[in-house]
């Protein structure tokens, strides 16, 4: 009888901890698993509580997903070499501005044989460019990455309501691995092999959902909002094509189609977070980083970044005008346009350049 695989959360979020919900209840009905989940948890005092403590004795993430129990065997550890130490299977699941650093200190202490996923929605830039972050954590841990994307708004997947998301993974033993870790009767796992789409979907959308918070926030309508989608997909395909269609064999452009594209886009443009703080930002007129703080709970926007790191390989290419959506975001958040400009965006968008 082979080894049971044991799996760690990395990231305490309200997506991480509906993760840990899935995956907890996976192990425990699964004779391939360890029953006991380890969930890395920054820590934090919630009225003079560890979070840590309250999680484990309560079992309920009372700060990011208030209201729903989590499995017994899903453990909160607030060391993330402790968490990790054993894990044959990484489940990343935190903001993409906090990867490298949880990476350094993971360096050189996983189990030989390890494997990660990546559920992050965001992209690295750095000085040599623009990269993914499946390949940021092959890269500092020496491991294999799939990835996980899809339309899905936490607290619904929390409520056991049906969804799906599509699992990335160019091996399809992992890929068969990491379908049985995380699909459940209301979750519904497709898997394939072009892992760099999916994850392009999942970090380019939450530009797209920007855009649509702008056009709720100045009260234009449902059809402006199919423009933005219809747009902003084009430019998320166009990105695609021109950044790292010749870095892989086996892209497709019709993974687009697939949830983890327009289904993602779709959802997040009406309800994700991104789209309910840009349309706050807006109304308020207080920055980017002042509603982050009150509106948030503690966690991160991740529209914003990603629409400056894609600006910034934009810039350096001479592309800014080739994708005038994308361009208009970062603009808009930063102060440099008004929220105003992006219907001029709209209205004036390039279409023949597109095609």
């Amino acid at each position: 009888m082979s080894e049971e695989k044991k799996v760690c959360i990395v990231g305490s979020g309200n997506w991480g901890s509906v993760i840990a919900k899935i995956v907890g209840n996976n192990v425990t009905a699964s004779a391939n698993f360890h029953n006991r989940v380890p969930m890395y948890v920054y820590e934090e005092m919630i009225n003079g509580e560890k979070l840590t403590e309250i999680i484990n004795t309560k079992h309920e993430n009372v700060k990011y997903l208030p209201g729903f129990k989590l499995p017994e065997n899903v453990v909160a550890v607030p060391d993330i070499v402790e968490a990790a130490k054993d894990a044959d299977i990484l489940v990343f699941v935190v903001p993409h501005q906090f990867v490298g650093g949880l990476c350094k200190q993971l360096n050189g202490k996983l189990k030989p044989g390890a494997l990660a996923v990546s559920l992050i929605k965001g992209l690295d830039i750095s000085d040599k460019g623009l990269d993914l972050i499946s390949n940021v954590i092959r890269k500092a841990l020496g491991i294999e990455c799939a990835v996980l994307m899809g339309a899905n708004i936490a607290p619904e997947v929390a409520r056991e309501n049906y969804c799906e998301a599509t699992i990335g993974c160019r091996d399809r033993e992992m890929g068969r691995l990491l379908k049985e870790v995380f699909e459940a009767p209301y979750f519904r796992i497709v898997v394939v092999n072009d892992e760099q789409t999916v994850e392009l979907c999942g970090a380019l959308k939450n530009i797209v959902a920007v855009g649509a918070g702008f056009v709720d926030g100045l009260k234009y309508g449902d059809n402006t909002k199919a423009a933005v989608i219809r747009l902003g997909l084009m430019e998320m395909v166009k990105f695609c094509e021109e950044f790292f269609q010749s870095n892989v064999s086996g892209y497709r452009a019709d993974e687009f189609m697939r949830i983890c594209g327009m289904g993602d886009v779709v959802v997040t443009c009406y309800r994700g977070r991104n789209r309910l703080l840009a349309e706050a930002f807006v109304e308020s007129g207080k920055t980017i980083e002042e509603l982050e703080a009150e509106m948030l709970n503690g966690q991160k926007l991740q529209g914003p970044p990603t629409a400056a790191e894609v600006y910034t390989m934009l810039e350096q290419k001479g592309l800014t005008e080739k994708f005038p959506m994308f361009t208009a975001v970062h603009k808009i958040c930063t102060g440099e346009k008004t929220p105003q400009a992006f219907i001029d965006c709209l209205k004036n968008h390039p279409e023949h350049m597109m095609s």
